[in-house]
């Protein structure tokens, strides 16, 4: 069966290009031009996979995606132009699992596709019901749940990727290359800085304020996660 898409975008001319190219792929895609239509597609019916783009009418793409991630795991990639950094980080923050800065080639938003969707299916093969504790932190990887402190935290797919990462391994240190190659499953060649972004979102969820550091920046060299 085919993967389908969801692409997400009121710009003609960039949906007929990512339409063509994705049927290409052998990809079956459907199309939301406004935030309000994406987010009743994407709950509505099954997709593989979201492409949101952020400057969107009726609904932007940071709460379309918020909307959508509150309800589903489903894969998100958000389009965005390079001056909207703040939305992008608030897009990763809220949910997206990768973005791409227009414009772009068609074959880099693929390869990012497929990387995500490789992902998933490595992410499904998990099974039994192993949990890991770091100190007060829990980590049930059958449930996707993380408590801390006994109390539950909501994390976003690469959140909890990158917590059970370094949860494998306390006190080891993990470099932001190594984070994003385990989120891809492979050395996908991307932006360090959306490593960063779900680090810093991450950790504001697992430390909760007054309380004890557990997610340690070691600088020069990457990001351990240590009990308390």
């Amino acid at each position: 069966m085919s993967p389908r898409v969801l692409v997400v975008d009121d710009e003609p001319p960039l949906v007929a290009t990512l339409t063509y190219a994705l049927e290409r792929e052998n990809f079956e895609v459907s199309v939301a031009t406004d935030g309000e239509a994406a987010v009743d597609a994407a709950l509505s019916e099954a997709y593989d996979l979201v492409i949101l783009d952020l400057g969107l009418p009726k609904l932007t793409g940071t709460e379309a995606c918020r909307r959508i991630r509150a309800a589903s795991g489903v894969p998100i990639i958000m389009l965005t132009a390079k001056d909207s950094s703040v939305d992008l980080v608030l897009g990763l923050e809220v949910g997206a699992d990768d973005y791409v800065t227009k414009p772009f080639s068609a074959a880099e938003l693929l390869g990012r596709i497929h990387a995500l969707l490789r992902r998933r299916e490595i992410d499904r093969t998990i099974h039994g019901g192993t949990v890991r504790r770091v100190g007060t932190l829990t980590i049930d990887i059958l449930h996707d749940e993380v408590t801390v402190d006994g109390v539950p935290v909501a994390l976003t797919p690469s959140e909890f990727k990158i917590l059970n990462l370094l949860a494998g391994n306390p006190g080891a240190v993990f470099s932001r290359r190594q984070i994003l190659e385990h989120l891809w499953g492979s050395a996908h060649v991307g932006d360090e800085h959306t490593s960063e972004v779900h680090i810093s979102s991450l950790r504001r969820k697992i430390e909760p304020a007054g309380g004890p550091k557990r997610l340690i920046t070691v600088r020069g060299a990457g990001y351990k996660l240590v009990g308390s």
